[in-house]
């Protein structure tokens, strides 16, 4: 009991800290002096007072809001005694892995410096800066000769890394539930099992209303969506970031989600905001960085090649150039296994007095990551605000996808959790593929890394996502990439090679992803 007495008073303490550092903290002060100005505020009662005021005046409400935000991507608990790292990550195997990583990521970045002869960072001549601000809203047409760039790596390569983990004191032979595991992971964690996913995702249930399902023409609207829309529209006026995230998990109905995401997320336009996106942008144009040509080569080879997003082009490199620059994306690290990668003024290698963070945000951009942001378009329209929010989002679940952890919503869970369902609740199907050498992991671990985006077709993937910030989860994604292999079993149980599994799951773009989930989850025999 002392114990968790003593936690929480970390984690209040930890974000009180956090918070006053924010414009929020800023704009209460203000608020609490205003308000001694008016008649009902009495010295004798002040604290009460003032109270009364937040709590009128919806500056509680906010307050609330925020500390919501931070307990939604605060670090699972760890022991008091515990060294900072262990924040990161408590397993010291895991760091290692990521920290081995890194160092491929950072020595495949130096060789292309080095054969193309160009440097990490320049400052762009003057002639150049009025040109890309003039063309800053159509970046689209510019077509810069990218053919010496490659990706710094793809998903295939990343999951060759995670195949090969181990725990150094752990032999496969001291658990027989873990050495009955046939997949291509091969480290003992806890995953959930259906049971537990039924559990944890109760409200996905058969007897729930959910979007997705029942806003289909063949049930009368009435029945669900009006209502559910009314509801959304009372959560809305309440500004209420808890409720918000309840209502998600039921699906968010098309006209409000990009308010109810706004608001899970703790995102509103403040004119500094605003200012902090502009400041981004001239950052952008005064400087090129190595990581712009990157950029520039996965939009040409991911979205601007997809019916859905290549009308966003434009967006994304505003976006993503923007986020490169971003310093404050860098506070994510005190709970990611990764560290940003750090380069030395020339001379100076090994000196931290001359080390810098690079790119700006601590974030080498890889072969899709222009996804992350695509969806995101088809709700913002507004640059700075579509930026705010594929910030938050990154922070808290898109760095999970491409860094080595232990985390349940880290990308090593996910797979073990999929590869788990397959091999407990379809053994058939999963021993004929890996008979056949098509190990299912190799075919949806890229729709994992991506969140699925490229994948479904839009609105099912937005249905998605409401369920990965309703649940404040990423485990949904492996459930649903073992529901596609549950759907297609029969077509797959007839292939004998994995091209022909990946022909049979090459096209996602007709499934409904609500029925799959709920079809897989509660219609299952457990």
């Amino acid at each position: 009991m002392l114990q968790e007495e003593s936690d929480l008073s970390l984690i209040i303490a930890q974000i009180v800290q956090k918070l006053k550092g924010s414009n929020l903290y800023a704009q209460l002060e203000r608020q609490a002096w205003a308000s001694l100005q008016r008649p009902e505020i009495k010295l004798e009662s002040l604290k009460e007072d003032i109270k009364e005021f937040f709590k009128i005046s919806g500056w509680e409400k906010k307050l609330q809001n925020a500390v919501y935000s931070e307990l939604s991507v605060f670090p699972l608990p760890s022991h008091p005694a515990a060294p900072p790292e262990h924040l990161k990550e408590p397993l010291v195997y895991m760091r290692k892995a990521q920290g081995s990583w890194e160092k491929r990521i950072l020595k495949s970045l130096n060789s292309m410096c080095t054969e193309l002869s160009i440097p990490l960072a320049r400052k762009r001549p003057v002639g150049e800066q009025k040109e890309l601000l003039n063309k800053w809203n159509e970046m689209g047409t510019d077509e810069p000769d990218l053919s010496l760039f490659r990706p710094v790596y793809a998903p295939k390569d990343f999951l060759e890394v995670l195949i090969n983990l181990r725990n150094p004191n752990y032999e496969n032979g001291d658990s027989l539930s873990f050495r009955t595991h046939l997949g291509l992971i091969q480290v003992p964690l806890k995953v959930k099992d259906i049971p537990e996913l039924k559990e944890f995702f109760v409200e996905l249930g058969l007897t729930t209303g959910q979007l997705g399902i029942d806003d289909s023409t063949q049930v009368p609207p009435e029945l669900f969506e009006n209502e559910h829309v009314r509801i959304g529209q009372k959560v809305l006026t309440e500004q209420d970031s808890a409720a918000a995230q309840q209502y998600v998990r039921q699906g968010s109905p098309t006209a409000l989600r990009a308010e109810l995401w706004a608001l899970i997320l703790n995102i509103s336009s403040h004119p500094e905001d605003i200012l902090y996106y502009e400041q981004l942008k001239t950052n952008v144009i005064q400087h090129d960085l190595l990581v712009d040509s990157l950029i520039y080569k996965d939009v040409k080879l991911t979205a601007s090649n997809d019916d859905y997003y290549f009308v966003f082009e434009d967006y994304l490199y505003q976006v993503l150039l923007c986020f490169s620059r971003d310093t404050s994306v860098l506070s994510h690290f005190a709970y990611n296994s990764a560290s940003p990668p750090k380069s030395y003024i020339r001379g100076k290698l090994g000196l931290e007095e001359y080390a810098v963070f690079y790119p700006p945000n601590g974030v080498i951009p890889f072969h899709g990551f222009s996804m992350y942001v695509a969806p995101l378009c088809f709700l913002y329209h507004e640059p700075s605000k579509l930026y705010q929010i594929f910030r938050e989002m990154y922070v808290r679940f898109f760095f999970r996808l491409h860094s080595i952890s232990s985390h349940p919503s880290g990308i090593v869970s996910l797979c073990l959790l999929f590869e788990t369902l397959l091999q407990t609740y379809l053994p058939q199907l999963f021993y004929h593929l890996r008979e056949i050498g098509a190990q299912p992991l190799r075919i949806s671990f890229k729709w994992m890394v991506r969140a699925f985006s490229g994948y479904l077709a839009t609105d099912q993937l937005l249905l998605l996502w409401d369920r990965i910030l309703g649940y404040n989860s990423l485990e949904i994604l492996a459930v649903l990439a073992a529901a596609v292999f549950a759907f297609r079993a029969v077509n797959l149980m007839e292939v004998t090679s994995l091209a022909a599994a990946e022909a049979v799951l090459a096209d996602l773009s007709t499934l409904k992803v609500m029925p799959l989930l709920q079809i897989f989850l509660f219609a299952t025999v457990t």
